[in-house]
This record gives structure tokens, C-alpha cells and sequence, in this order.
């Protein structure tokens, strides 16, 4: 049986690293449908753009997902100006690409901070607040790097991968709670994160509308499993049954393996990356806001 749309008019969502790409993309596609939100992001400036450019009165709050300190302020000034919080949507993170032997300790560590860590504290503060009313979805942007294993981003896809077991197994523990979950899947999304990536033979661009409105069904529908596009729930699926090596066979010959070992220029995003730790409000805070590959 279908399962009926609900209406998300009047809803509160929070939204990380919502200042651009898919969680403004997102925001948007909310606030068409009469919610409430909230984005937060590190570049506080650039959220209060966003928020002014949405309308409909969304609000902007500074936040670094990797402190729960700075999430839990987010969420208390996000129910505080909106009310009770419904949804939660767990887009920030960062991308590093470069061989595993040659990564750095810090970049694996922020890496696994944001893209793992944040989500972690994130979900959690988010159904504690949820599971008493008995109700709230949360919605966790992974990747198809959260199924499949893609050279040249081993630590990144590291992270999608806890990002997808985790979802899974809170799907299952709080399954009785009222509180509801999606997994978000996208392949390579049209945004700053994939700067320098060429499109392969099985490997297409998104934007980030495309996913922001899989995001907008899934709750509206309740659906856990959330690719983008959704072709590659098919792919992903066929491939699975596959033996290992004629599975590494067929990702040869969509030249996956070359999405990211044969990346040109991201001198730009890399830079912005890094001077995260050292410069609020610049760097990876504008980096903490889409996750996709």
C-alpha cells in the first residue's frame, strides 16, 4: 500500500551547514512548502544571506557541527524562534581527495569530526528531544560512497559508510519511538564540494535541487532509502550480487575509479578546507555544507 503524503506546512526543520548547496537548495524547497527553518552553518554571514534570500522566516544560527556545545545551541535557538523541532536534516561535510598514503592525520580526523561525528551529535540531541514527544524525522545526507568503495577519497568514504550504519541501526532501535529516519544517497552533487571532479561514464551530476527534492518526498512520504538519482538504488542493487571481481570489473569500465584519482584543480576548495581550524567564519565553514560523491 502507498504509503499517504503528509503535509509539511507549519513544520520546524533545522538544517546543517544550510548556507549553500543542497541544505540552501533544501531550504528553499522547504520553505515552498510552508516550513519553518533553520540553517545553520559556520559562516554565520553567509547563513544570514541565505536566510534573507529564503524568506518565509527562516533564521540563521552559527554552528560547527563537531562541537556539541555549538549543536545544541543551534537546535535550542531553532525551537526557541520556531518551535518544537520536527525535523532534523544532517547535511554538513567536507571532502578531502587525495591518495591515503599521502592524506594527513588532520585531514582524516576533520573529516571523521564533521562528516561522522557531527551526525552522531546531531542525531543524538535530536531525538532526545523528539523521543519524549513521540514524534520527528531525521534525515542523514550520506553518499553512494556510503555503499560502494571509491578510490582516491578512502577516508571520506569511511565516514559515509558509519554514516549509513549508523541510520540503519537507529532505524531499528528507535523503531518504536515515533521517530522517524532517512538515508540520503546522492552520486556527485553540482557544488563546491566536488570542485575539480569530471563526470565518468557511469558517474552524472546532480544539482542540488535534484536532491533537495528527494529530501522534500522522503518526508512528506516517510521513505528511509533515498538515492539520488533514483537509478542508482538499481545499480548499486545489481551490482551487490555480483562476484567482487567482476563487480571491480564493471566499476573499471564506468571509469569510477578515475572520478577521483584523476581530479584536476581543487587548489580553491582545498584551501578553504584547511584554514577551517583557524579562522572562524572562513575555510571549512563554508565547507560545512554538502555531502555527495
Amino acid at each position: 500500500m502507498a504509503k499517504q503524503q503528509r503535509s509539511l506546512n507549519g513544520r520546524v526543520v533545522a538544517i546543517t551547514g544550510g548556507a549553500r548547496g543542497i541544505g540552501k537548495a533544501t531550504a528553499a524547497a522547504l520553505v515552498r512548502k510552508g516550513c519553518r527553518v533553520a540553517i545553520g552553518d559556520l559562516d554565520r554571514e553567509l547563513a544570514e544571506k541565505a536566510a534573507a534570500e529564503l524568506g518565509g522566516g527562516t533564521i540563521a544560527v552559527t554552528l560547527d557541527v563537531a562541537d556539541r556545545d555549538s549543536f545544541a545551541a543551534f537546535l535550542d535557538e531553532a525551537e526557541r524562534q520556531l518551535g518544537p523541532l520536527d525535523a532534523l536534516v544532517n547535511n554538513a561535510g567536507i571532502m578531502r581527495v587525495t591518495p591515503f598514503a599521502e592524506e594527513s592525520e588532520e585531514s582524516m580526523r576533520r573529516q571523521v569530526d564533521i562528516n561522522l561525528h557531527g551526525v552522531l551529535i546531531g542525531t543524538q540531541l535530536a531525538a532526545r528531544r523528539m523521543e519524549p514527544r513521540r514524534r520527528g524525522h531525521i534525515v542523514n545526507v550520506a553518499s553512494s560512497a556510503g555503499k560502494v568503495g571509491v578510490p582516491g577519497i578512502a577516508t571520506y568514504t569511511a565516514t559515509k559508510h558509519a554514516v549509513v550504519g549508523v541510520t540503519e541501526a537507529l532505524r531499528h532501535e528507535l523503531r518504536d519511538s515515533g521517530i522517524e529516519f532517512s538515508l540520503v544517497m546522492p552520486v556527485l552533487v553540482n557544488t563546491a564540494l566536488t570542485e575539480g571532479l569530471s563526470e565518468r561514464r557511469g558517474v552524472k551530476e546532480v544539482e542540488p535541487e535534484d536532491v533537495a527534492a528527494e529530501i522534500v518526498e522522503a518526508l512528506e512520504l516517510r521513505r528511509f532509502d533515498v538515492f539520488v538519482p533514483r537509478s542508482l538504488h538499481a545499480t548499486i542493487t545489481f551490482g551487490a550480487l555480483l562476484p567482487r571481481r567482476a563487480r571491480e570489473a564493471v566499476s573499471r569500465f564506468m571509469e569510477v575509479d578515475k572520478v577521483m584519482t584523476e581530479a584536476s584543480d581543487r587548489r580553491a576548495y582545498e584551501e578553504r578546507a584547511a584554514k577551517s581550524k583557524r579562522e572562524e567564519g572562513e575555510g571549512e565553514a563554508a565547507e560545512q555544507h554538502d555531502t555527495a560523491a
